[in-house]
């Protein structure tokens, strides 16, 4: 009976410590929120509705309440009629260690009420305005991953079994991993001893053909008797490096365009040193896609090329089309946007990044020279999903002392890229900011005022459902935008799965609906899923756009000879 009274007593101790450390993290939270807010010169406005906090409160204490009778019951071998589920995709505490110690199967259950308490706190404060509130949701996601219990050795039953199963190793290797991680000043992801650009990833047959300050222009091998007369020029984005578009040979989506019989292009921008920190966005139009839409014309000898842009380097490409429309020229016969914004009035959670006061603060500083460091674009990407890209591994590498498994992707992930800091800061405050690329005759570059909507050639745009960087609704506002024919596909996945689909693996989905004229939701309702890769949709829809066949050519010309093998020494360099 005494011992039965003890078990009670440290669950009711234990009940109240996580009752506790609910409005801890509540005040953690609010601390935050209004050091944020102060720096960015907002004040927090007053609750406007007590009832409903107090309510809410009364639940929280009420669930603490129900989960320690829950467990109580459980130790008694009653059944349990209260417990707390992970959302649907959260596996942290999936492994048995959380439930077969009564300890720690509370103390993960209770940790899910605190964020799931946090999270309606957040919906219950009063905010300035939308983007306020986005703000709010993002730090409660950030503080309540941070806090979880699987992210400390005293709190993670599977830290404790692994070193009791290694007698100890485990512990060594993890502080191993820890040191060298420091070092390196980023955490390893995965087994980058494995992987070489050039070896075994990024191994595409081709040749550089021309080079500037800039960017190098890699022309790929055929892999077909006849190639198309039109050739197909690439720009991927300049904030991370080409190669995610050629991984591996099963997974390339540069393969798949040439085994269709398209002559490729590709722009490698360069990973910039200080000695380029001065670039800009004119700088990239002029030097990239203009310059490289001009030698693919005149090494292929055509008046129109198709053109292909992924993410920012969508971005980039239309820009630069519209620059080239100002001035009367028209070097592209279709355009293909890959998870491309053109529209930023709603860019997703990237956009909490950035602010007046954060741009203004960049552009007195990079924005007059210098370069915004990879490890800062790393560490944002990151943490928009810091429980997949930033806890697994401080778990997995640290705390189990596990090395990370060799994965291709994540070998890119890791390869980050500098951007120098004039251009950042102009296409943050530009795009990001101020939204006025969508807007005609409003932004200026090269010299020339432009109008997207001038762009009349036909369209193939892709979004993705799931995508966290590029929202599929926001893509969609492109076909408000543009002025030619244009089709909307939607695949599933995200921004860099939903993309990278290829049509060998038969995987997911991707929605169609010829119809464009109705908002994004209309359009989603009347959409037909089909089911597999987009690539094959996409190939299909180029193929009439692409001319006749011919016999193919050897890389360059006599003007513009081979420099070196693809893929260049441009993308080999890594940011330091």
């Amino acid at each position: 009976m005494a011992q039965g009274s003890n078990n009670n007593d440290a669950f009711l101790g234990s009940a109240m410590q996580f009752m506790q450390a609910g409005q801890g993290m509540m005040q953690q939270f609010m601390a935050q929120w209004g050091q944020a807010a102060a720096a960015s010169g907002q004040s927090l406005p007053p609750v406007t509705d007590p009832q409903a906090l107090t309510a809410l409160q009364k639940r929280f204490s009420d669930q603490q309440m129900s989960l320690w009778q829950a467990m109580l019951a459980k130790q008694k071998g009653e059944a349990q009629v209260f417990s707390v589920a992970p959302e649907p995709g959260d596996r942290r505490f999936a492994a048995p260690e959380w439930r077969d110690s009564p300890i720690y199967d509370y103390l993960h259950q209770a940790y899910l009420l605190n964020v799931r308490y946090l999270k309606d706190m957040v919906e219950v404060l009063p905010a300035s305005d939308d983007k306020a509130r986005d703000k709010m949701r993002f730090l409660a996601r950030q503080l309540s991953d941070a806090l979880a219990p699987t992210n400390f050795a005293a709190t993670n039953p599977e830290f404790i079994q692994r070193a009791l199963d290694t007698q100890g190793q485990s512990i060594t290797d993890g502080i191993n991993n820890l040191l060298k991680d420091f070092e390196q000043g980023r955490i390893s992801m995965t087994d980058e001893s494995v992987f070489e650009v050039g070896k075994n990833i990024a191994n595409s047959e081709g040749a550089v053909v021309f080079e500037n300050d800039v960017m190098q222009l890699i022309q790929y091998a055929p892999l077909t008797a006849k190639v198309a007369t039109r050739p197909l020029l690439v720009v991927p984005p300049c904030i991370n490096k080409f190669y995610i578009m050629d991984l591996q040979p099963e997974n390339s989506l540069i393969r798949y365009m040439v085994e269709q019989g398209n002559t490729v292009f590709l722009v490698s921008w360069r990973n910039p040193s200080e000695a380029q920190g001065g670039l800009g966005w004119d700088d990239y139009l002029e030097h990239g896609p203009i310059a490289a839409l001009g030698i693919v014309r005149e090494i292929t000898k055509v008046k129109q090329v198709n053109a292909l842009g992924f993410c920012v380097g969508g971005t980039i490409l239309t820009s630069a089309l519209a620059v080239l429309k100002a001035r009367g020229e028209d070097p592209v016969a279709s355009l293909t946007l890959l998870t491309t914004l053109l529209d930023f009035s709603d860019t997703g959670e990237i956009g909490l990044f950035i602010d007046e006061q954060g741009v203004a603060a960049r552009e007195a500083t990079i924005g007059q020279g210098g370069l915004l460091p990879a490890r800062d674009l790393q560490n944002t990407f990151s943490f928009l999903r810091a429980n997949d890209l930033v806890w697994n591994y401080v778990q997995n590498n640290y705390l189990k002392g596990q090395k990370p498994q060799a994965f291709d992707l994540l070998y890119w992930n890791s390869d980050s890229t500098n951007l120098p800091g004039k251009f950042a800061c102009w296409y943050m405050r530009h795009m990001y900011l101020e939204n006025k690329l969508r807007v005609p005759g409003e932004l200026g570059m090269c010299g020339v005022q432009v109008d997207l909507g001038q762009l009349d050639m036909p369209v193939y745009l892709l979004a993705t459902r799931e995508d966290h960087i590029v929202p599929w609704q926001s893509a969609y506002e492109s076909t408000r935008i543009l002025g030619g024919p244009i089709r909307f596909v939607l695949g599933a996945s995200g921004h860099i799965a939903g993309v990278i689909n290829p049509v060998s693996k038969n995987k997911r989905s991707y929605w169609i609906n010829e119809d464009v004229k109705n908002d994004a939701a209309a359009w989603l309702t009347a959409a037909e899923e089909k089911k597999g890769s987009w690539w094959a949709d996409w190939s299909a829809w180029l193929q009439p756009l692409s001319g006749e066949q011919r016999a193919p050519r050897k890389p360059g010309n006599t003007q513009y000879k081979p420099i070196e093998p693809a893929p260049g020494r441009y993308v080999k360099e890594r940011a330091v």
